[in-house]
């Protein structure tokens, strides 16, 4: 990030994902457009839960999410965007000082007044160095970018944390049907395939069961997801698993691989 900037700029584009903006856009387009729907219907999706590898390795478990925003598009105007630091260490949650965030599909704006309701929270920090090379967050854009139409963002680079510090920040943030929250994060990592397979399932059940005492070595985004599943049980929403897969179903060898889950919770209905 440049000294005195206002943008944000992406970090890991071209190496995560396609930093031409056809190629990402057509890369998100086949992605999106072979996720399959479940179903049985329920309502829009409140939360979710991406991964955020590369794309060849976790871009079709995140589009089987972000498919299910489809319906509700035009209605979500707010992104919550959660996601662990991965290079810069940070007491709490961190928020951007910048203005705007861009991607090789443009710039998003975020929402100074949900920035603004956080300052009394003193878990929360304003810090542009966790962000500035952190792919969690980023990966999610383009995807967000593709399916919703207009919307802003208020990104979160989650540090060290209690869920309970992370689900007061949803609590404080979570509006209506005008906003979603998203967290991303992997689930285990560098296991053999059949060991991978059998731990990514029992941190799915976890999760389906709302044990907010998932591990950092279950998910590198434990924290923000324990905060959510705090929140979620407080909010008595339905959890979905929507897809459960790894590196080795993907695009890698299945010596070590990678898992990723994609979840969605939802409101009752009426």
């Amino acid at each position: 990030m440049n000294p005195g900037s206002d943008v944000r700029p992406p970090a890991v584009a071209g190496m995560f994902y396609p930093a031409a903006p056809a190629e990402l856009a057509e890369d998100l387009r086949r992605l999106l457009g072979a996720a399959a729907i479940p179903g049985n219907a329920l309502p829009a999706p409140k939360a979710i839960v991406v991964p955020h590898a590369g794309y060849i390795y976790s871009g079709p478990i995140a589009a089987s999410v972000y498919a299910l925003l489809k319906p509700v598009a035009d209605t979500i105007r707010r992104v919550v965007l959660l996601g662990p630091t991965h290079r810069v260490g940070i007491n709490g949650l961190a928020l951007p000082g910048v203005s705007r965030f861009l991607t090789p599909l443009g710039e998003i704006e975020i929402d100074q007044a949900a920035v603004d309701s956080l300052t009394a929270l003193p878990q929360v920090v304003v810090a542009d160095a966790p962000h500035a090379q952190e792919h969690s967050l980023e990966v999610q854009l383009p995807f967000l970018q593709t399916v919703l139409p207009n919307f802003r963002l208020l990104p979160l680079a989650v540090g060290n944390a209690t869920p309970a510090m992370v689900a007061q920040v949803l609590e404080r943030l979570w509006g209506g049907a005008e906003t979603l929250i998203v967290v991303s994060s992997d689930l285990s990592h560098y296991l053999p395939y059949a060991s991978a397979c059998q731990t990514d399932r029992q941190t799915a059940e976890q999760v389906l069961a709302f044990d907010s005492g998932i591990s950092h070595s279950q998910a590198c985004g434990a924290t923000p997801l324990n905060g959510l599943l705090l929140a979620a049980r407080h909010h008595h929403l339905t959890p979905r698993l929507v897809d459960l897969r790894n590196s080795g179903d993907t695009a890698g060898d299945r010596n070590r691989v990678v898992g990723y889950g994609g979840f969605s919770f939802h409101e009752s209905p009426a």
